[in-house]
């Protein structure tokens, strides 16, 4: 079935600010999406993605600093423009359905004031139904649904809104895992196929790297860094964005050297004959405390005859349906987790453990950019 299509709107955010009383909670956040990008905001609590979106939302409005979606100011000094006329719709956490109207009445209820007849409308309403596949469940009510059909009934209504963006906040949060996934999977596919553009807020980084074109990541109200989902994992911009976006672990480092262009060599505590190399986010100077950071992607396990890595004893072993994931000791109170193979490795089994130079990064401990907690 074709998708109704709409005119996405762009979306620029330019040295917004956000203070309640004493409390900054965003901090001169500047950042671009083009019309059709699906952008998550990711963060911890207390990061600023809320009140971002709430600013985008019009719910709030900003300290200073402007916006602008679709190419007009909707906040900025000497201008304010509400909710109602932003061209925009929300996708809530907690689905904010009209619990008096019936599934297909909520998803109407965007249309009231379209151009369409009744018979286009209910048209409309029956697409977008089959579509999110809760088409049987038309004449019901909230209170009879699940969380994930009444998420469902939240997203039809907001695609049946015809707006160039779609705010969601944290709309998979409430739900199980199973659910999880599956409607993330429909969010993804059904938003793209809309043709509009989606800001998206999460604190889950899994759920952020399969979802987004482009991440911000926020932390302390401030944005520490914006790119592709590639990017953000790979070439993490600080300390803190490594942690953020999911390690296997972190080591002190206790000497580095240059290695090759934008290559270190480090040497940690527990290995000192077997140095790791890693990508630098930044040079370093001699007197810098520096960490490794390692991905889960870069680890492999070797039979412990194996000439390759450094000694490791396997503390932990998950089956994950696709194969295992590892806690393996590699050092006195040094550990890494979630490391996979394909083959199982019995809890107290020695093993060598080796790293790959595209998932290890050296940096030091607190980045520019980074707020210490």
């Amino acid at each position: 079935m074709t998708a109704t299509t709409v005119s996405a709107s762009s979306v620029a955010v330019s040295g917004v600010r956000k203070q309640f009383g004493a409390k900054v909670a965003l901090d001169d956040v500047t950042l671009d999406a083009g019309a059709g990008t699906f952008l998550v905001l990711l963060g911890p609590s207390g990061s600023g993605k809320t009140t971002l979106l709430r600013c985008l939302a019009g719910i709030e409005r900003p300290s200073a600093g402007s916006i602008e979606i679709g190419g007009r100011v909707v906040a900025g000094p000497g201008a304010f423009v509400g909710p109602e006329r932003r061209d925009l719709a929300m996708v809530f956490q907690d689905y904010a359905l009209w619990p008096h109207l019936t599934v297909a009445r909520n998803v109407a209820f965007p249309l009231a004031r379209s151009t369409r007849g009744r018979e286009g409308r209910a048209a409309r309403v029956g697409d977008l139904l089959e579509r999110v596949g809760i088409a049987h469940l038309a004449d019901r009510y909230p209170n009879e649904l699940s969380g994930g059909e009444q998420q469902r009934v939240a997203l039809a209504r907001a695609l049946a809104a015809d707006v160039g963006l779609i705010l969601f906040d944290e709309p998979l949060s409430n739900l199980d895992a199973d659910r999880r996934e599956q409607l993330r999977v429909e969010i993804a596919t059904l938003t793209r196929a809309a043709g509009v553009t989606a800001v998206y807020i999460t604190h889950d980084q899994s759920e952020a790297f399969a979802l987004a074109d482009q991440i911000g990541v926020l932390n302390h109200g401030r944005l520490v860094q914006c790119g592709s989902p590639e990017e953000i994992y790979r070439q993490p911009a600080s300390a803190f964005v490594a942690r953020f976006t999911g390690l296997a672990g972190e080591f002190p480092a206790a000497a580095f050297e240059p290695d090759g262009p934008g290559l270190y060599r480090v040497t940690l505590s527990f290995a000192p004959d077997v140095p790791v190399r890693a990508h630098a986010v930044a040079p370093l100077a001699a007197d810098d405390a520096a960490h490794l950071f390692v991905r889960s992607a870069g680890v492999v396990l070797h039979p412990v005859t194996s000439p390759e890595g450094v000694p490791g004893l396997v503390r932990d072993v998950a089956f994950t349906g696709r194969g295992y994931e590892h806690v393996v000791e590699v050092g006195a109170g040094a550990a890494l987790t979630k490391v996979f193979a394909a083959q199982r490795h019995e809890r107290g089994r020695a093993v060598r453990v080796s790293f790959s130079p595209d998932a290890c990064f050296v940096m030091r401990d607190t980045e520019s950019g980074e707020v210490p907690s």
